[in-house]
């Protein structure tokens, strides 16, 4: 086979939908959460062509690297692996709307807050100050796996997702499955949307639960929000205008929280920039502490 016919096949192979070849891999479905499976080698989260293995820290797009990571091959053994059980040209049928999953309180682990604890105050420097009242209003917590969970609230004080953050020799971060940021947020001091408390106090919104809990070590006078990912307009902010005596966009120094504090300033004016002098405001904490 020639450079283009190869090219071609390898194009059409890496677009093979990832529910195909999972179950060939010895991959399941999870019942409860349509986006996870259990394969032999570990769980992984699936959204269209990408996966991410939770339990190695590691990830990858298209059929190709599913099938690399899965059965451990190279390009060339992972290629003709995918052609002997796809020898045909195929056509992925139109994918079916997949319903969202319920968002569900990931189950608290008293056992493990210890390493959750050691992780915040250690290599993350936050001041234990700042985490007891998270930690006895029950917005922070550990998880069975060991994770962090930054809850987000929304309405009448109501959970409607959480922030993880993995404290493991590869760190990793990511939302609960099921988790509507619209509906609210991570707040320090904690605090449910809309938030009462702050007509008197400046509000700075941050990208993580980290850097808002970073961030108001740095502006004790402040409240901190986080938006879980760097979004110009979440549904909440509005209200939150109507109410707060000024908001700072307070993302990160990178092109990413650059170009979203932009397009939040454009639609919301009355919104400052507040950049952290490090690329996010843990950064800046990490360098003071």
């Amino acid at each position: 086979m020639t450079f283009w016919p190869r090219r071609q096949q390898a194009d059409a192979l890496r677009a093979l939908p990832l529910e195909w070849v999972l179950p060939l891999c010895g991959g399941q479905r999870d019942p409860r959460d349509p986006r996870k499976w259990h394969t032999p080698q570990g769980v992984l989260s699936v959204t269209g062509p990408k996966f991410m293995n939770w339990n190695r820290g590691t990830g990858g797009g298209g059929a190709i690297d599913l099938v690399i990571h899965l059965q451990h091959l190279d390009f060339k053994a992972a290629l003709a692996w995918l052609a002997s059980h796809f020898p045909a040209p195929v056509t992925p049928p139109p994918p079916e709307p997949t319903p969202p999953a319920q968002f569900r309180l990931p189950a608290p682990d008293p056992g493990k807050l210890g390493r959750v604890h050691q992780y915040l105050t250690g290599p993350r420097a936050l001041p234990p100050a700042l985490l007891a009242p998270l930690l006895q209003a029950g917005t922070l917590y550990a998880d069975t796996r060991g994770n962090a969970v930054f809850l987000l609230l929304g309405k009448e004080n109501r959970p409607v997702g959480a922030e993880l953050r993995g404290p493991t020799a590869q760190p990793w971060h990511g939302l609960a499955p099921g988790s509507q940021k619209d509906r609210g947020c991570f707040a320090v001091p904690a605090q449910p949307l809309p938030t009462p408390g702050t007509a008197d106090r400046p509000v700075i919104l941050c990208e993580s639960a980290i850097d808002a809990i970073s961030c108001l070590a740095l502006h004790p006078h402040a409240g901190c929000l986080s938006t879980a990912g760097a979004r110009p307009n979440p549904p909440w902010l509005k209200p939150l205008l109507n109410q707060a005596v000024a908001v700072y966009c307070g993302f990160d120094a990178d092109p990413t929280g650059d170009h979203m504090a932009t397009e939040m300033i454009t639609i919301h004016p009355a919104i400052q920039r507040l950049r952290p002098a490090a690329h996010d405001w843990n950064d800046v904490l990490k360098a003071r502490a």
